[in-house]
Formats: structure tokens, C-alpha cells, sequence
């Protein structure tokens, strides 16, 4: 039999609560929870997290459901991520983050090759009894109980690992990542006759040393196993008696403020005493809101926001007459000035394209005017009636478009009669520059690249100096 145990487990959404604090887990080190996920480090250098159970679990059989991803910019990572059932939390330490010398069973993706025989990232699982100290230098190969080689790192979906440890046999299925078939999982090892404590806390770590890793979980899920026909330990079991004193007190205080609150209504609403079901549907007024009641305030919000966008509309309309206003007037004196300098023929020329401008001009200030009254009009229908719709603002965009197509053509006009009546004298040419005088010579510039060749050289073999010290384990 298989029973959910949620006080052994998280997943997202809303995985933390307001205090950044996870239900009934505890995290340490560089370990940031968020609503989706916990990670446990992030891709710096020398990193280290946990996260850990509150409580010793009181079953003897379980099976955990582990979904986390292994990100890096790098093509080889560092150092990985571990699983643990120890009998003490390792809240930090030497071991993937987590403390050594524990008394249990940690399963390792370790991601970084210490020993060099090219057989990482692996998954191991080793056993120790509380007194071995876990071989950093062989990756854990001297004491491997079972292992298998596998790519966790930069997979396109979620990796997930199912651990189940049932009478004395534990067995690791892995899921590579490579679908979204959340049950595709194939074999990677397998213990027996593995005794762990019947009691434990179940923890999950992960470390980073010169080289870095995003080590993030997404899921930790905990079922409990029992053989057929064997009862499992009831639900008030599991609760110690501290815990179940401070429920019973939230309760009875959370009863008081229950009948309070029945007290009150009932004095607001003396008509409906000894009828429930119309004090639950008076209830749920008051509570919910009903489906008419939310279309007449999504149509009020809408209504302002139409009302706020014409009165946007109602300002750039102000703003684009004065800019006309004032622009018209500045053509017609420029004009002027040049029309009485250039007399005969030419000048004829210039006033008759100059009534074409202002006829344009005339035209185009009474279809603005015409607007911005559509615009009033559309504002005092809007004040005053809630059903008005969104034509209004939709023809008042196009008006819109409308007159800056026709301010587009007035400029290009003026701006052909301007370049026509400028003599040809007076148009500006731009000054011309003096040549750039030659800053480098044939030697300096020899010179130059040796001694960029010289830095690069020196650069390079910093760089593998600093490689070589980094694949050190921290």
C-alpha cells in the first residue's frame, strides 16, 4: 500500500510561505526557495545548501519522487547533488554540501570527474554506518554500493529519480530528461539486503567548487509503503503531543471567533432567524460576488478606461492645434518676407502655392475642430450613460491617424515652397573638414602588436594555471 505523506514533501506553486520559510522543511547555507522551486546552489564558485525535513519519519518503507534540473554554461559542471535517508539531518558539510559521517544512505549525482577515468556525471549510491569518511579523491567508487553513469546536466525537460527502499532492497529508477512522459523512467541501481535506520530525516544538498552549477528542485514527493494486510501507523501517531495541543488550542480559538462572527450576523439580520438556507444565501451575497454584479463592474471599468483614453486624445488634439496654429503663422511670415524681396513672376508663382498651403491649412483646422466636438460629445454620452461603447474611441483614433497624414503633407508642401524661393547662394553647404594627419607609423605599430602578443601569452598561461587549481575539489 502507498500513502502520500505530506509533511515529508513540497512541491510548487506557492512552495514557500510569506516568511520565505518552507512547510515543514528547513533549509541552510546558499538554499533560496521560491514559489516554483528551492535552489539549492546557485552557479557560483565554492557554494553550498540543503534542505531537510523537521521530523524523523516514523515508517519503515518508502518511496521518494524527486524532480530537479542541473543547469550550467560550461561543459563540464561541478560538484553535483545528493539525495539522503540518514538517521541525523546534515545540515552542512564536506559531502555534496551535507555533513559527513551519517548514519543512512545518500545517492549522488555527482557531475565532476575527481579520479579521471571519465565516468561522471554518474548517479552512486553508498551506505555508511556513522563512522566512514566519504572518498572525494575516487568519486565514492571504494565505496559504491551500486551505481550507473548518466547525463543529468542541461536537459530539456526535468530529471526525475524515484527511490524505493521495500523490504530491505533499495532501487534507483531514473528519467534522463529527454521527454515529458513524467513516467518514462528506466533502471540505474540496485542494493539488497540494505538495513537503514527505521527512523530517519530525509534531506536533499547539492555544492558547487571551482567549477559551477544551477542546482534546482522542484519536487521532493514522500510515500509511505506497507506490506498487505499490515495497518499503518494512524494519523494521530504521527503527531507528537506538543503539536497536538497547540492544533487544539488554534481550533477552540478559531471556534470563539466563529461563533462571534454567528452572534453578529444574526443581530444584523433579525428577519432570518430559524430559516438556514436563507441565511446561507444571505451569507454568500455577502461573501461572493454574483455574476451580474461582476458585468456591471467590468462594464464600469471599461467605461473609465474608454473615458480615460479620450481624454488623452482630447489633450494631444489640444496640443496638435497650437503646434499648427503656430506653425502656419511662422510659414506665412517667412513667406511674406521672401515674397517681398523676389517681385515678378516668381512672386505670382509663391502666392498662388501659398493660398494652396493655407486653403490645406483651413481645411485641416475644420476637420480638427470637427473632431475635438466629437470628442465633447463623446465625453458627455460616456458621463452620463454606463452602456456606451468603444466605437467612439475607435473613430476617434482614426480621426486621429487622419490628421497626421494631412499635418505629413502640408509640411512636405512648405518645405518644397521654402527650398523654392531660397536663391541658390544663400543654401548652406556644409563646411568641409581638414584631413586627419597619420598617427601611426610602420614601427610603432610593430611595436604595438608585440607587445599584445606578449599579454595574450601571459594571459593564456594564467588562465591554465587558474584551470588547473580549479579542478581541485574545494
Amino acid at each position: 500500500h502507498r500513502r502520500f505523506e505530506y509533511k515529508y514533501s513540497f512541491k510548487g506553486p506557492h512552495l514557500v510561505q510569506a516568511d520565505g520559510t518552507v512547510p515543514f522543511w528547513v533549509h541552510t547555507g546558499n538554499a533560496i526557495p521560491s514559489a516554483d522551486q528551492i535552489r539549492i546552489t546557485t552557479s557560483l564558485k565554492s557554494q553550498k545548501g540543503s534542505v531537510w525535513t523537521k521530523t524523523k519519519s516514523i515508517f519503515e518503507y518508502w518511496e521518494v519522487e524527486v524532480t530537479f534540473r542541473v543547469t550550467g554554461r560550461g561543459r563540464i559542471g561541478a560538484d553535483g547533488l545528493a539525495i539522503w535517508f540518514t538517521e541525523e539531518q546534515g545540515l552542512e558539510g564536506p559531502v555534496f554540501g551535507a555533513a559527513d559521517k551519517w548514519n543512512g544512505v545518500g545517492i549522488f549525482f555527482d557531475s565532476f570527474d575527481n579520479d579521471a577515468k571519465k565516468n561522471n556525471p554518474g548517479v552512486i549510491v553508498v551506505g555508511n554506518n556513522g563512522k566512514l569518511l566519504y572518498d572525494h579523491q575516487n568519486d565514492g567508487s571504494t565505496q559504491a554500493l551500486a551505481s550507473c553513469q548518466r547525463d543529468f546536466r542541461n536537459k530539456p525537460y526535468p530529471v526525475r529519480v524515484k527511490i524505493t527502499y521495500y523490504q530491505k532492497i533499495l532501487t534507483v529508477l531514473i528519467n534522463n530528461g529527454f521527454t515529458p512522459d513524467k513516467e518514462d523512467y528506466e533502471f540505474c541501481a540496485k542494493v539488497e539486503d540494505m538495513v537503514l535506520p527505521p527512523q530517519g530525516y530525509f534531506g536533499i544538498s547539492a555544492a558547487t567548487g571551482g567549477l559551477a552549477d544551477d542546482h534546482d528542485v522542484l519536487s521532493f514527493l514522500t510515500f509511505q509503503l506497507t506490506e498487505p494486510g499490515k495497518e499503518a501507523p494512524t494519523p494521530d501517531a504521527e503527531i507528537p503531543q506538543k503539536d497536538k495541543e497547540k492544533y487544539q488550542e488554534e481550533f477552540e480559538h478559531f471556534q470563539q471567533e466563529l461563533d462571534k462572527k454567528k452572534e453578529e450576523f444574526q443581530r444584523e439580520h433579525p428577519d432570518v432567524q430559524g430559516q438556514p438556507g436563507k441565511l446561507f444565501e444571505l451569507f454568500l451575497n455577502d461573501v461572493f460576488e454574483t455574476v451580474s454584479d461582476r458585468e456591471l463592474r467590468q462594464i464600469f471599468e471599461g467605461q473609465n478606461r474608454i473615458h480615460l483614453e479620450i481624454k488623452q486624445l482630447n489633450r494631444q488634439l489640444d496640443m496638435i492645434l497650437d503646434e499648427q496654429r503656430k506653425y502656419v503663422s511662422a510659414v506665412t511670415e517667412e513667406i511674406a518676407k521672401r515674397g517681398a524681396g523676389f517681385p515678378g513672376q516668381q512672386g505670382q508663382v509663391s502666392q498662388q502655392e501659398v493660398e494652396a498651403v493655407v486653403k490645406t491649412q483651413e481645411e485641416v483646422i475644420r476637420q480638427v475642430k470637427e473632431i475635438r466636438n466629437s470628442v465633447t460629445d463623446a465625453l458627455r454620452s460616456i458621463g452620463g450613460a454606463q452602456h456606451a461603447g468603444s466605437a467612439g474611441a475607435y473613430e476617434t483614433t482614426q480621426h486621429f491617424n487622419d490628421i497626421k497624414e494631412h499635418l505629413h503633407v502640408v509640411k512636405r508642401d512648405i518645405e518644397h515652397l521654402v527650398q523654392r524661393n531660397m536663391p541658390s547662394n544663400e543654401k548652406q553647404k556644409c563646411p568641409e573638414l581638414p584631413p586627419f594627419p597619420s598617427c601611426l607609423s610602420t614601427v610603432h605599430f610593430f611595436i604595438f602588436v608585440a607587445v599584445q602578443t606578449v599579454l595574450f601569452i601571459g594571459y593564456v598561461m594564467y588562465r591554465s594555471q587558474q584551470e588547473a587549481a580549479a579542478k581541485k575539489f574545494f
